[in-house]
């Protein structure tokens, strides 16, 4: 069955054909980065008419890249939510048009459940190429961490009747900032551009993750929820009123007269060795918090495959990490690439697949949700 997948839940609008939810025929990504760096944040409504200006042509090209005509095409797979709505909007009803023009099967998906496939469609197809991988499957837990998103899932898999079916139970979730969210946020204050994440990264290998003590984050309640208010504002606190402020608006004004071409190097000749110490100590932090209460979620569940996915993803330090608890405690742990890493269609229409395989049909009522819960 080949899937043509939309997405459009926040800042990149995304078209991919997959077959049979294992391989990648045309993946096709519009970032919309330029267009809100200078708000060093997603402005809602400029992301819904910059998908509203892409969604056409990057669908157009997913197609000439699968050499596959639209008629060809057997099911469609569209991001519900969660997401802003606006965003979502623009796919879920571009979406519609096209399942009832072409009188084909269309269901919806879950952002996080398509984070989730990621993995697990590149997997299979390393796995297909002739890679010595081991093979991610089900009961894994999930970790999706992303700009908006930081949450656990027991993950299980089950055929009956031939149709392969996917459960999703959540273990935890963020009490407030995602921890993509708070990279942001911090890298906002420092005046360190945007997209934060892997300005962070890439900047957090000069200083010394020891320097700066921001303790351990303690939960009330389900010890697998997540907190990263009080590291965000730990950091505004021990900027505020410091030569480490004034630094960071001299850097401001900098940025601004390079209007955004600027290179590691030169933001890294920009900062001092204190901000490059506070940038490592607040990445070590979180991802010290995120690998420790994945693998103590892997413990509780009693699985011994862990899956990672969402932008945050792609943050080195994360990754090393966890590659060093699998080693320790005999766990499997997989990451997609970080292409397919950030949002992306070709999850979506990986995840839909199955949900096609099962029988699943969305109709006209389908509609876009800002908040939708996974599981549960």
């Amino acid at each position: 069955m080949v899937v043509l997948g939309l997405e459009s839940s926040c800042d990149e609008t995304a078209a991919a054909v997959v077959e049979n939810g294992e391989r990648i025929l045309a993946s096709v990504v519009a970032s919309q980065v330029l267009t809100h760096e200078r708000f060093g944040g997603v402005v809602p409504e400029l992301a819904s008419r910059e998908h509203l200006q892409k969604i056409g042509l990057v669908v157009d090209e997913a197609l000439a890249q699968a050499h596959l005509r639209l008629d060809q095409i057997e099911g469609l797979a569209v991001t519900e939510g969660p997401g802003l709505i606006g965003s979502l909007l623009v796919g879920l009803v571009y979406g519609k048009a096209l399942a009832l023009s072409l009188a084909k099967p269309l269901v919806g998906v879950n952002h996080l459940e398509g984070h989730i496939h990621a993995v697990l469609l590149e997997n299979k197809m390393a796995r297909q190429a002739g890679a010595a991988v081991p093979e991610a499957t089900p009961p894994a837990v999930a970790l999706v961490v992303s700009g908006g998103h930081t949450s656990l899932f027991l993950v299980k898999a089950r055929t009956a009747d031939g149709s392969h079916l996917f459960s999703y139970q959540p273990l935890g979730q963020t009490r407030d900032d995602a921890a993509g969210e708070a990279f942001d946020k911090v890298a906002k204050l420092l005046a360190l551009g945007y997209p934060g994440g892997s300005v962070i990264d890439s900047l957090a290998r000069f200083g010394n993750v020891q320097a700066v003590d921001f303790g351990r984050i303690k939960m009330k309640g389900n010890p697998l929820d997540f907190s990263f208010a009080g590291i965000k504002t730990a950091v505004l606190y021990r900027v505020r009123g410091t030569e480490l402020a004034a630094e960071a608006e001299a850097r401001r004004a900098w940025c601004k007269a390079a209007r955004g071409r600027v290179s590691t190097d030169d933001l890294r000749a920009h900062c001092s060795e204190p901000t490059l110490d506070l940038i490592a100590s607040f990445q070590n932090a979180v991802v010290t918090d995120l690998v420790e209460r994945t693998v103590a979620a892997a413990e509780h569940a009693g699985v011994l495959t862990i899956l990672v996915s969402g932008g945050v993803a792609c943050n080195s330090l994360l990754r090393a990490r966890f590659h060093q608890a699998a080693e320790e405690r005999h766990l499997g742990v997989f990451f997609p690439s970080p292409e397919l890493s950030t949002d992306n269609a070709a999850m979506i229409a990986a995840a839909g697949y199955y949900k096609l395989l099962a029988g699943q049909r969305a109709d006209t009522s389908l509609t876009a949700h800002a908040t939708f819960p996974l599981g549960g």
